[in-house]
Formats: C-alpha cells, structure tokens, sequence
C-alpha cells in the first residue's frame, strides 16, 4: 500500500464546492477579497467627486470684497468682505460683551477712518504687505473649506484685478497664493475687459464705480485703450454720508469736510459701519436738472404709467424719514426731509454748483470724466464705445445713480458736441459770416453737383439737366445681399447703456472656454525671480506662447512658456 495519498476528488474539495458548477480546471483567488466594482458619482454624493483635478478657481480682488468661486459658475460661491471681526483669534469672545458694541472709538483710535475695512489701498506707503497677505490667507481657506468644498491640493487660479492695482500690492497677492497654496501657475484678467465680455460685447466704455476711486476704461476688441480715474467714489460718499448725519444731529447746515480722525471719535459721531449702512439703504439719486431729449426712430415711444394720486415728485418730498442712529453717544433718532436724502450723491458725483475748470485732473465730476473720455478718443473708437456704456462696480447700485450719469452724459454731447477745441474765439468763429461764406454750404446738402454731357443729345446745344452722383442709382449685389441678410446691423453712433453681469461671471466664462489670459507666471518662474523677473509685454513673443500643447493630467501647457524664462503682468506693467 502506497504512504503518499493520492490526488482529492472534485467533490472533497472546499473551493469545489463554493465554486458550484465551474470547472476545477478554472483559477480561483487564493484570498477572500472584495470585488470591484465602479463608482458612479450621484447627487448624493461628496461635490469632490463630481471635480475634475484640474478646476480652476476665479478669484476677484477688490480693496473691500472677495468673490471666490469655480470657473464655468454663473455666481461665485462665496462673497468675503473684510472687517474688525475677521482679525479676531479663536478663544476671542469679546464681542458677547456688554460693552463691546458702544466701546468702537477705542478700536478705531489711531488708524485711518474705516481701515479696518479695507484689505488694501492705493497709496502704498507705509502699509504692512504682509498683513494683507495673511487677510487674504484667511479668507482664501475659508472660503475654500466651507464653500467651495474643496481640499488642499494645489489648483491653478485665474485672478481678476483692476488695471490701476500698484505691483506691490500684486506681488503681496502672489507670494500668498504660490507660497501658501502652492498654486502651479496664475492667470491675470482685467477688470473692465471682463466685465465688458459679461455685457455679450467685444468693445465698451466701462464705468466702474468702485470703493476708492472710480475709473472710466475704454475697451475695444477685447483691449484697454485708455483709463481715466477720478476720486469720487465710495469712500468719499461715506465721507459725505458722515459730515450729513453730524449735522443733522447738531440741526444745523453742512459747512465744511471733517478732516481730522480725532474729531469722527467724538461722542456725538457715528460709526463707519453705521454710515456705510445709511448710504447703501437710504440714500438715492436725484434726476438731470435739465430734460433730455430721447430719440424715438425706432418704434412708438413708451408710455410710463404714474400713479394719479401722487402729485409731488421725490425733489420736492419733504417728508420725514426717522433715521436711528445707535453708535452715536447717547443713541438717538434724527428725522431729515426725503428730498435731503439726495444730497451726498449729488455733491459726491456731480458738484453742479461749481465750474469745470474748479477740479483738478483726479477730481472731476463723474459725467464730464465720462464724457471727456469719448472726446479724446478715436472716431471709429468712440462710435462703438458710445453705444455700449456700462456701469459696474458697488456704488452703481444706488437709485437712479446710472440714470443721472447717463443723462448727464447725453446732455453734454448734446450742448458741446464732438469737438474738441472750446471757447469764445471758436463761437466767433462760427458765427462770424465773413468767415464762413466759402463754406456756407452745409455738409448735410451732400456733395456739389456736377453736370454730366449727355452722349446723345436730341437737339444740338441741348444739355442734360446736372445730376448729383451722390443720388445716383447703386447697382444690386446679389451676393452681399444674400450675405447681409443673416447680419444684425452694428449699433454705432448713438449713446445706449447696457447691463452686465460683473466682472467675476466675465472671468468665469473666459477661463471656461480656455480663452489666453493677459498674462500667465508659472510658480517656478516665480520662486526663482520674483516681481524683477516681469519683461514688457512687447520683450514677450505672443505667437510662441500661444503654441500650446497637451500635458500630463490634461493641463494645457505652452512649450514656449516653460522653455523660455520670460514672461509678463500685462497691462500692471514692470518694476
């Protein structure tokens, strides 16, 4: 009898019998283990795995907010404004004090009026650029933890700046974003051209009435042409917002600006917060002083309805508001006139009470910088600018402001023209009739008629009538007219405001369809050269850059840009 035992029979087998009927001959795993199957992400489910790893996120920086969100997105995801409570630590539960609230001259002593609320100013001096980067550190994780939902892996960013933003204030936003989130790269966008692609328009004059100053930016096929800036802005009607509410509480008229920090700390004054409150919820706009005068060519004009009971207009109401005031020593309630409530905006905006030649270049009244702006540009420039007028920024959104600039604007070209070239030598000029009787023939009459000899006349010494070749006969052109039947006539010429949607959903779009951003810096290149490092757009070969193309984890890479050490901020220009 053999020791060795022989082969086991099929039916004696463990795995033969969990393997039922398949054959013994079939490989089976030699560990338990759990099978795989596919993960199909559902509505349910984390929003991470709906995210492709390579999401770009927009970000705009303004001096006073913060938009953050995913581009393709209609709206950013999260809107941070900046203020005293964003510098508190963990542990910091001060503000459930009694006296917290009331004890704000003390918080505010020894600092600009209102800087808490600011991330950034224009004047850079003396300013702690890394302060503003650990603000902006704070709100970036935040807002990526809470909001956007999104963990820490480094993800390219698309950042939308305003074009009068100062290099340092750039290389501070930079340094935070390559240095703390290890961004591999960053895409720059303007402002205004953002936010004329948000409009549905390739050319405009932007009007973005912001928090420090407001800027008048021409964009034409997608560039900036020129920008124009002026001081009246938000900061200044919170200014004037302030002197109006001191007097009203004193009962007595405006008469000078408060200059001093110290004396919008005394017990009679009221906060910022207050007064940011009072004029963004009850100031308005009052309308042109003057009717202007609208063009119905196309269709019948609109009937507005009004109500038959209401028989004063907003100039004239002079009924009380009660406006309470809490921050003011003791808290009390002031009552001012409706038609008062227009006054900030109006000696903000506008100063009509003063001549043009009474402001210096950084403070001219917003319509005459509007209007003076499509005075000195081009023809063919100023033709479609006019037409696409688009305003933009916080301010923008105070009652009837949009409609007085445009008025006012419209009211300018009408009285002064296109013309350059102003004064009382120039209205002799066209008056004097000596002068103008060579030309006394109006440009509107169309050209001289020539007279045109008739090749086969009836009688001899008979000549045809003259004819004016500008109304001559055109031959028709059955190409173009097919061509030009599928084409929208180009609005040019005429003053038209449109509406946007901002330049944050403007960036959005853009980075979506992979559109080439002003400027793209690589961290590398970065890290290696800092702000130094920036050529002139003009040092940078566009063509080579714009050669592109597909990397390692679908990330779209110039070859030219990593080969080549130069690279540019665009319309921010060098150091």
């Amino acid at each position: 009898m053999s020791s060795s035992a022989g082969p086991s029979l099929p039916h004696r087998a463990v795995s033969s019998i969990r393997a039922g009927d398949r054959s013994s001959s079939q490989a089976l795993p030699n560990a338990p283990h759990t099978p795989p199957r596919t993960i199909v992400p559902s509505a349910f489910g984390s929003p991470s795995t709906s995210r492709t790893d390579d999401d770009v996120v927009v970000i705009e920086v303004g001096s006073r907010k913060l938009r953050i969100g995913f581009a393709g997105d209609s709206a950013p995801k999260r809107i941070a404004s900046f203020g005293p409570e964003q510098q508190r630590r963990a542990g910091d539960f001060r503000a459930w004090d009694s006296g917290y609230q009331s004890d704000w001259r003390k918080r505010a002593s020894g600092k600009s009026w209102g800087a808490d609320h600011e991330l950034w100013q224009l004047d850079v001096r003396g300013q702690d650029l890394a302060l503003i980067g650990d603000k902006l550190e704070r709100e970036l994780r935040d807002a990526f933890t809470k909001y956007l939902l999104i963990d820490s892996r480094p993800r390219r960013l698309t950042l939308v700046l305003p074009p009068t933003l100062p290099i340092p204030l750039i290389s501070s936003v930079f340094d935070t974003a390559f240095n703390r989130f290890l961004s591999p790269s960053i895409s720059l966008l303007s402002s205004p051209v953002m936010t004329a692609l948000a409009a549905g328009t390739r050319s405009g004059l932007v009007i973005d009435i912001g928090w420090h100053e407001t800027t008048v930016t021409a964009v034409y096929e997608f560039r900036e042409v020129q920008c124009w800036r002026t001081v009246r802005a938000g900061k200044l009607l919170v200014e004037e917002a302030y002197e109006f509410l001191s007097h009203a509480i004193q009962g007595r008229p405006s008469t000078a600006r408060t200059e001093r920090t110290e004396d919008k700390l005394e017990d009679n004054a009221v906060s910022f917060e207050e007064c940011e409150e009072f004029a963004t919820r009850m100031l308005w706009c009052k309308r042109a002083a003057k009717e202007v005068p609208h063009d119905t060519t196309e269709g019948l004009p609109t009937l507005h309805e009004q109500d038959e009971s209401e028989t004063v207009t907003p100039a004239e109401d002079r009924s009380p508001v009660a406006v309470t005031l809490n921050s003011c020593n003791p808290p009390r309630t002031v009552e001012i006139p409706f038609a008062e409530l227009a006054d900030p905006c109006e000696a903000v905006f506008f100063e009509p009470h003063l001549s043009p030649c009474c402001f210096d270049d950084h403070e001219l009244p917003v319509p005459l910088l509007a209007y003076r702006a499509l005075l000195q540009l081009p023809l063919d420039v100023r033709a479609i600018c006019m037409a696409r007028i688009i305003f933009t920024g916080g301010c923008s959104n105070i009652i009837g402001l949009k409609g007085r600039i445009f008025d006012e604007v419209s009211l300018l070209a009408k009285e002064r023209g296109w013309d350059p070239i102003r004064g009382k030598g120039v209205e002799q000029y066209k008056t004097n009739s000596k002068l103008n009787r060579n030309g006394s023939r109006k440009s509107s009459e169309g050209p001289t008629p020539v007279a045109i000899r008739a090749e086969n006349t009836s009688t001899e010494g008979e000549t045809a009538p003259p004819v004016n070749p500008a109304h001559a006969l055109r031959e028709v052109d059955t190409v173009e007219e097919d061509i030009k039947k599928g084409e929208r006539p180009i609005v040019q010429g005429t003053l038209r405001a449109i509406d946007s949607l901002g330049p944050w959903s403007g960036a959005s779009m853009a980075t979506q369809l992979k559109v080439p951003a002003l400027a793209t810096i690589d961290r590398e290149l970065w890290l290696q050269q800092g702000v130094a490092g920036a050529c002139r757009p003009s040092e940078v070969d566009v063509k080579a850059q714009q050669r592109q193309s597909m990397g390692a984890g679908g990330l779209i890479r110039g070859q030219a840009s990593q080969a080549s050490s130069n690279w540019t901020l665009g319309v921010w220009g060098v150091v």
